[in-house]
């Protein structure tokens, strides 16, 4: 192949030397490079950015992976590796001068060990579909985002994805054993082992939320689960949202770890129920979905401590399924938020920030406070028993000035959720969205410090580049942009 003509090329140049690079590597009608092809790819499921790429590649082997990725690299040309493009924060936006790499075509499951309780799976699987093939053994893949029947395994991956179950099973992290696949230059590289250990040092949690800046990932071995003899769930609503969140606070602190706990406040239980008709209390100022699961006799033992808590926090209604279909049609509310919330609002920005459980109430009541501000509604859905908030801002993109407003109004929820204690992000990643909010989180050095990590993986920075870590630069106009505004700057941006 040849060289760019010219130190730096004009967009066009630049784009039919990739389509030409490309073509050469994949099959022709695997490489989408026109106006029209590439529209869909321009975005993940944040939509209030857009960006299409110089092309999309389509491979359909780990050879021709290797081939776009070494190819891309002599180029100097950035690689943005795509799942499913159900991710929430930006993550899958594609480079303007980079190649959108689209793994859809890797769907196979590998392999399933009943014995060791393992599955090999490709990278584009989706995660509903491990539990589906594991169903024959009786077993199935724990951890379960509400976008389960879409979301392939490497995105899980990548996003470190979680759950409504994530509080008893954990994330992705605790139940993913090995990853295979390339760093930027196409190097097959391998984290992890099937063993209890692997050799060296432990870096497959280091790649576990990465979102695609050190690796591209082809393939998975996850652990797979008993499935429980028996799921039962409790419904309680709360006339108060301060009771409900200390009431997750409680069941915690009675030592009771339920296979679930989620927390949905009165505009979303409005908006699902008349969505899927769940049979949700539209009085109740929150309400809680409390699950527990293992052998008849353990959940009777902890469904009966459940409900003691609840009614001494103040529960002024609590149903308990008596039926799977119950059971699942007291889940259908929540697993369906999302897109009840896109039958009311033209556009909603969902942010995800992690809090301690205690300040659950605290961060409700800031919220509503903030809807006033920003003039903005917002409805509220939260795995509570973790602490990680899904606040999802309704708002218009088409009217500049709402995504202005709305993006405000994110940048506060997310600054109040590191003034309270917590995290800015906890299992959509950063991403695009919350680059200024990391600057608020983490100073300087704490930012060069992962630049390190990312540099000792891919030298030339061309894996998934500007997303998930700030430049000092950034930070610092960020700050400026704050008082300029006529906020006061988080006391961690006095130092840029």
């Amino acid at each position: 192949m040849t060289a760019p003509t010219t130190e730096n090329p004009s967009k066009s140049e630049l784009q039919a030397q990739v389509v030409q690079t490309l073509q050469a590597v994949l099959p022709s009608d695997n490489v989408l490079w026109s106006a029209e092809q590439t529209a869909p790819y321009e975005c993940d499921g944040l939509t209030a950015y857009c960006q299409r790429p110089l092309a999309v590649a389509l491979p359909s082997n780990q050879a021709q992976i290797r081939a776009v990725l070494q190819n891309c690299h002599r180029l100097g040309v950035p690689v943005v590796a795509r799942g499913a493009g159900t991710g929430l924060s930006g993550g899958a936006m594609p480079h303007e001068r980079g190649v959108t790499l689209s793994l859809a075509k890797f769907n196979r499951i590998l392999s399933i060990d009943p014995l060791a309780r393992t599955a090999v799976v490709e990278c584009g699987v989706r995660n509903l579909a491990i539990s589906e093939a594991a169903a024959a053994h009786g077993l199935y893949y724990a951890p379960d985002p509400s976008s389960q029947i879409a979301c392939t395994i490497g995105g899980n991956v990548a996003e470190n994805s979680g759950g409504v179950h994530c509080l008893k099973y954990g994330l992705t992290l605790h139940n993913v054993l090995k990853v295979k696949g390339f760093t930027a230059s196409g190097e097959p590289v391998e984290f992890g082992s099937a063993a209890p250990d692997a050799p060296g040092y432990e870096l497959l949690a280091l790649v576990t939320g990465s979102e695609g800046m050190l690796a591209v990932i082809t393939e998975v071995t996850v652990r797979l689960l008993p499935k429980p003899q028996l799921a039962r769930c409790v419904l309680a609503s709360f006339a108060d949202v301060r009771q409900a969140g200390d009431a997750v606070a409680a069941v915690i602190a009675a030592g009771i770890i339920p296979a679930g706990m989620e927390m949905m406040d009165k505009p979303m239980t409005a908006a699902v129920e008349d969505f899927v008709h769940a049979g949700y209390d539209l009085d109740a100022a929150a309400i809680l979905l409390i699950e527990s699961d293992g052998t008849p006799e353990e959940v009777e033992e902890e469904i009966g401590r459940i409900t003691q808590v609840l009614n001494a926090s103040g529960a002024t209604r609590i149903a308990v399924s008596q039926t799977e279909a119950e059971r699942l049609r007291f889940w259908s509310g929540r697993k369906n938020a999302f897109p009840a919330s896109g039958r009311i609002s033209p556009d909603y920005m969902c942010m995800d920030s992690t809090i301690p459980r205690r300040r659950l109430a605290d961060m409700l009541l800031a919220i509503q406070r903030m809807e006033q501000t920003y003039g903005l509604r917002c409805c509220n859905v939260f795995h509570a028993g973790d602490g990680n908030l899904h606040p999802l801002i309704l708002f218009d993109a088409s009217d500049p000035e709402q995504l202005r407003r709305c993006e405000q109004f994110g940048a506060d929820i997310l600054e109040t959720s590191v003034a309270i204690g917590g995290t800015v992000t906890g299992e959509h990643g950063v991403g695009v969205e919350k680059l200024n909010s990391m600057c608020v989180q983490f100073s300087a050095a704490e930012n060069e410090q992962m630049f390190g990590i990312k540099h000792a993986f891919d030298p030339a920075g061309l894996l998934n580049p500007g997303k998930v870590i700030p430049t000092a630069h950034r930070c610092a106009e960020y700050g400026k942009m704050l008082v300029r505004g006529g906020r006061l700057p988080h006391p961690e941006l006095e130092r840029f």
